[in-house]
Formats: C-alpha cells, structure tokens, sequence
C-alpha cells in the first residue's frame, strides 16, 4: 500500500461512516442487497462498519486483486469469513473449484448465507458455523454487531457467545481432494492458534499461500511468521502499513505484489 493507497482509505472512512450513520438512521439496517464496490452483492446494514468497509472498498484491493488473478484452479479457504467478501470474489473466478467459509457467529453467518444466494454461488462456496481453532468443541467469541468484523476469540475474560470450534483434522475432511489451496485469515488475535492448525494439515503441501491479518495490538508478527516457516512458507509480503498491515505468505515470490 503507497501513501496515496493509505490516504484513499482514511478519505473513505472519513467520507462514508457519516454517510452510512445517517443512512441508518433515515431507514434503519435497510433493506435487499447492495452491491459492493468490489463487485459483489452484500445484504444492505448501513449499522455494521464491516458491511460499510465491503460496500465501499475501503480494504484495498491486495487480497481482491490477488484472488481475481489466479489463473490456476484452487480451492478457497475462508478462515474467518464474515459475511463473505473475499468468498464471493473468489467465487467468481473461473479457476476457483470451490470455497469454504468458516463464520462462527450466527447472525453473521446468516448474512454470509443470504450473500452466497444472491450472488448465485450455492454450488461453488460452502459456509460452515464454525471456528478454526486448537480443540474441537465449543468456545466463547465476543462479538460486536456495530463492527461484526471485530468478533473474536481471544482469552480476555470478556462475556461472549457459544461457538462451535472445530479442528484441523476435521477442516480437513472438509476439504476432498483439493489440488491447490489459497486461504486467507482474518480471527482478530486468534492468528497464531489457526496458523499452527494449518501446519498440521495434511495437504499442507498443497498450501499455495496464506493471506492473514497482523495487528500489534495483538498479534506477534515474528511468531505467525515462524509458525509459517516452519510449513515451508519462504516469501512474506506485507500488504499496507502502519501497526494494522496484512502479510501474503507464499512459497516462492508472489508475481502479484511486491515487497513494501
């Protein structure tokens, strides 16, 4: 991300959370389905910030712009999903074989639904109410609905939802045969649990690349990176700048990015 990427996107926020505040307060959540500035249709919620950020592409363009140019089939792991954006946009590539969202909240995990059907991708991307974590079972998640995209799973001794977590071992049987995978992470401080599952796979080796979040509020940036390593993950390219930053790892450089 340049510094003219980094000062588009405070223009946005600046521009569109006022516009959105009183959307929602003429006409609520509203109503049907908007359609994204990345090109996909989203259900309209003029008072979640994550919805706010899709309509209006305020995450940049690293990931999207990633996925629409793969030019292999892969299969699309979504750890972390939300209510679908980059699902949706690797769902519409050609060469995407299949996706798998994983969004644990149920409210969210309904929109992820209703935004799989209007973008007429129930054959290709499959939601899952579920969490990546280390244990199978259940947890707490503390959730947000002005900002659903700060749900998370980390230990702060804060009330929060029941989940359903679910392991590698069981993700894997999700899977069938895939011949290539591209994943990406978003878990808000439940990074470092996720990466050591993924390590574990047994198509770790057919692991192409993992696109994740980074926050120094949280995250242990050399710890992901170790954990990574250790599965053969050799490039990290940082995707944005400052203390909130996105990193692709891959196995040999990226043709798509460039160091920043």
């Amino acid at each position: 991300m340049t510094s003219a990427d980094f000062l588009i996107k405070q223009l946005k926020k600046a521009v569109f959370l006022p516009y959105a505040k009183l959307r929602a307060k003429l006409g609520g959540e509203g109503t049907g389905f908007s359609r994204s500035s990345y090109g996909v249709l989203m259900k309209t919620n003029w008072r979640d910030r994550t919805f706010i950020y899709c309509r209006f592409a305020v995450y940049g363009h690293g990931l999207s712009d990633y996925l629409k140019g793969l030019s292999r089939p892969f299969v699309f792991l979504d750890i972390g999903a939300n209510q679908g954006l980059y699902s949706l946009i690797a769902g519409q590539n050609p060469h995407c074989t299949r996706a798998i969202a994983l969004e644990p909240v149920p409210d969210t995990f309904v929109r992820l639904s209703q935004n799989i059907k209007a973008n007429k991708l129930q054959d290709k991307v499959q939601a899952v109410q579920a969490a990546l974590s280390n244990q199978a079972g259940t947890a707490k998640i503390v959730f947000d609905a002005a900002h659903s995209g700060l749900a998370s799973l980390r230990n702060d001794g804060a009330d929060g939802l029941d989940i359903t977590t679910i392991n590698m071992p069981a993700f894997d049987d999700l899977l069938g045969d895939p011949e290539m995978l591209v994943i990406k992470v978003d878990v808000e401080g439940h990074e470092a649990a996720v990466m050591a599952e993924l390590v574990k796979s047994r198509f770790l080796s057919r692991i192409e690349s993992v696109f994740y979040e980074v926050d120094a509020k949280w995250s242990d940036a050399n710890g992901l990176r170790a954990i990574l390593e250790s599965g053969g993950f050799t490039h990290f390219e940082t995707v944005g700048r400052g203390k909130h930053y996105d990193v692709l790892a891959t196995r040999q450089p990226s043709a798509t990015h460039k160091e920043v």
